[in-house]
Parts: structure tokens; sequence; C-alpha cells
């Protein structure tokens, strides 16, 4: 034993793995994966023996039981976060103990595993634990202008500051806010800033796939499974294999397609349609609506079980109007954006005042359609106020308003302002009905049903 432990010190240069369970066997099994994977470890019994470990040696990841003779590896997850920050820690479940897992992930261990612990589970975390970058470099690491979420004000900075915790981490993130905010872009920082931004990053809009076509959408299928298959093909969670699944609209997700989802995170596996086995995924999932997803969980249309495994981490975008002192900046780089080679038109005094009094229902997205509006429209060299046709009601003056309904019925009349609405958004969107239901507020299944109803091609 103490040659063993002298050859232990003598691999210095290897990337080091603190290794905490009560069961030998476990931590025997672990210790020769790390072994065959080039790592060394140290293994500890108990939270007592760890802390003595933490204290005297720098590792690389701790992969701890929860549940330890002297205590719960929840203590090992706080006391490394707040004293070992730079040591990711994945925490070893009881086989069904949802509640565990999550209470681990909401204390800041970056993934974890349930008993009995399958080996290809084992080495996939261990390989993205030991390539996690450090916080200062996802910080500091530079970025395209696409992939930067503008702004100076504190709500943003506050924004960005949780993008780089989180690129840390593989826990579920739930992203909430309005249409239009940037939901998906900081669901991609998060990506591009984790150790994962080398494989695929992959959004799906799960308010536009068709519900007889989702299983096959999300899982793949298997040739001859059903009328029309006939190859094998991928699915989002294989497709996404070892990078991000980013589930956009996740509240349209009918509750027959929640069940299976559910089981694909709990599991880490999903099963094609036609195949008779599962397969390991490995997935970081990242989900975000525009509607309140805990209402849905109150309404009964969204399963509770499903959201508490989703919403481990929140993360809020704020809409524009609670940062209208970033309105200026965003305005510039989206005119730099529409002048492609061409010298970007400025904005006038009287322009960069009305856009900073209006309250953007559609927040970001609304902005950049305004002023590419705008930009096509423009006569002179430069966009002045009337350049934006905001009108007086969107200009933030409460005694201005629509023409008024005069004489027709209260469901003519607002029949009449939502087929206004609807054509206004997709001529903004140039004709992109999914686009134009997110800058509505709506689902692109709500969107098609009132276009039918109001009779609009």
């Amino acid at each position: 034993m103490a040659q063993a432990k002298g050859e232990r010190r003598a691999r210095g240069a290897l990337a080091r793995v603190l290794v905490v369970d009560d069961e030998a066997d476990i931590r025997e099994l672990v210790d020769l994966t790390l072994s065959r994977m080039g790592l060394a470890a140290d293994c500890a019994g108990t939270v007592a023996e760890a802390r003595e470990f933490l204290a005297r040696e720098s590792y690389q990841l701790c992969l701890t039981d929860m549940r330890l003779p002297d205590g719960e590896g929840l203590e090992l997850v706080r006391l490394i976060g707040e004293q070992y920050s730079e040591t990711p820690v994945a925490v070893i479940t009881a086989f069904g103990s949802t509640e565990n897992a999550v209470a681990a992930l909401k204390a800041g261990a970056f993934d974890y595993l349930a008993k009995p612990v399958a080996l290809d589970q084992l080495r996939t975390l261990i390989k993205s634990a030991i390539d996690l970058p450090v916080a200062s470099a996802a910080e500091g690491a530079p970025r395209s202008e696409a992939l930067q979420l503008l702004g100076d004000s504190r709500a943003m900075s506050t924004v960005r500051e949780i993008i780089a915790k989180l690129a840390r981490s593989q826990a579920p993130v739930y992203i909430s806010g309005e249409s239009g905010c940037g939901k998906e872009l900081a669901a991609r920082l998060i990506h591009e800033q984790s150790n994962r931004s080398q494989a695929p990053f992959v959004p799906v809009n799960c308010g536009a796939i068709p519900e007889n076509l989702m299983e096959s959408e999300f899982f793949g299928y298997r040739k001859g499974a059903f009328t029309g298959a006939e190859q094998d093909r991928e699915g989002f969670f294989q497709a996404a294999g070892g990078g991000t699944l980013f589930l956009d609209e996740v509240a349209d997700l009918p509750l027959s397609m929640q069940v299976k989802l559910l089981r694909a995170i709990q599991e880490k596996r999903v099963r094609k349609v036609g195949a008779t086995v599962e397969e390991a995924v490995d997935v970081r999932l990242i989900c975000a609506t525009h509607q309140d997803l805990k209402a849905c969980v109150e309404a009964g249309t969204f399963r509770q079980d499903l959201y508490y495994r989703l919403n481990v981490i929140e993360l809020r975008m704020p809409p524009l109007r609670e940062r209208a002192e970033d309105i200026p900046q965003l305005a510039r780089a989206c005119l730099d954006r529409l002048a492609h080679q061409a010298p970007a038109l400025p904005l006038t005094p009287a322009a960069e005042a009305a856009l900073c009094r209006y309250t953007f229902p559609g927040n970001v997205r609304e902005l950049e359609n305004i002023l590419e509006r705008a930009t096509a429209l423009c006569s002179g060299s430069e966009i002045d106020e009337g350049d934006l046709q905001l009108s007086p009601a969107d200009d933030g003056h409460p005694d201005a308003g629509s023409e008024g309904r005069g004489g027709e019925s209260l469901d003519t009349y607002l029949d009449r302002l939502e087929r206004q609405a609807i054509q206004e958004a997709v001529v903004q969107t140039q004709g992109n009905r999914t686009a134009a239901a997110r800058l509505l507020g709506i689902t692109f299944r709500s969107l098609r049903y009132r276009m039918a109803r109001l009779g609009i091609e």
C-alpha cells in the first residue's frame, strides 16, 4: 500500500481526481477507470478524509457520493464551490434519486451519475470535466460580434457574469424572458464558453414540429420503422452529441412528448423509433420559452417533474425596456451590420431619443426590424425620427391611440386589430412566420390558427 501511494505521488504531472465514496467496489471501479485514462486518483471513504485530501492536493475533478458515513456529499459540493472553485465536482446518486441530483446541481455540481455507474457515462463525464476551462478564460475569451450580448447596463453585466459561471457547469439551464430579448443568443454563448464549444449546438423550435413527428425528430428512427423510413436517421439528441441541445419554446411540447423527454434526461439514453435498445447520449440541455413555465405547470399543461429537471438553474433575460440605456449602443451595432461594407447611416439625436422612449414589446428583434426598415426607406444621409415610423402611441404618449372602433362591434374591432398586428409582423419578418410568431409573443401553432381564422393568406 505504501509503495502504491509513493508511486501515485510520483505522478504529480498527471491530472488528479478525488474520488469520495464509502463503497470500496465503487472506489476501485472509478480508480481503475481513471488509471486506464491516464489520470491519477486519491480515494476517500468519508467527508473528513476528503477534506484532508483537498487541503493537501490540487484536483482537476472531485467525484463524490451523496450519502457518506459522516455527512452528505452536498457538504463537499458547497465546500469546493467556496474554497476550491477551480475544481469541478460531480456527484453519484442512488438510482431514482432525482431530488438529490437536482439539489446537487443547484448547489454547484456540474454533473451527476446514477448508480449503478455505467462506465461509458463515467468516461464521458471525466473527459468533460478535465477539459473544463477556468472561469477567467471563459470570461476573457474573444467573441465575434455576432455572439455578443451588447450593453453596459447593470442588467446585462449581471447576465454576462451568470453566463460565464453557467459555462463551467453541465447542469440544465432554463432561460426565461420575453420574445426577442436574446434567449437563443444567451444559450449559444453558454455553449461557446464551455468545454463543449467544439461540438455541435443544435437549436430546436419545439412549437414548429408536428406532434406526430416529435419522437422521430428528437430521438431518430431505424430503417423500416414506419412508412417512408427508408434509412436510419439520427435525431436531435444524436446530432447534438458531445454538445448542447437548445429547446426553444419548450412549453409547446405536448404532454406525451414531455414524458419521453423526462426519461431521456434522467437516464441519459434514448431509443430510436423502431429500435429495441436504448443508446447513451451526451448532451447539455438548455431550454427557453417566452411563457411563464411555472404558470404552465399550475395550469396542467407542463409536467412538474420535467419542470424541476429543466429548471435547475434559471437565467432571466431582461426585456429591452428595462435597459433603455443600452438602446443607442444596440442601434449603432445593428446599423453597422445593416450597412455591410458601406458607411452606416447615423441616427439623429431626435431619432435616438424616440427609440429610447419606445417600450419595444418585441425587444431587440423589434429594434432590428425598425432599423432595417428605416435604412431601406431613408432618403437622406442620416436616419431621422420620421424614418423610424413610430406612431405616437408607440412613442410613449398616453393621449395618443388608434382610430377607435367607431360603429364596429367589439369582436369586429378586435379582429381588425389582430389582423393588422399579424400582417405587420409578417411584413417585418419578410414572410417568416416562425419569426413573426416570436415577434408577436405567441406560438407558431397559435399564429397558424389565428391566420386561418382571420382568412390571412
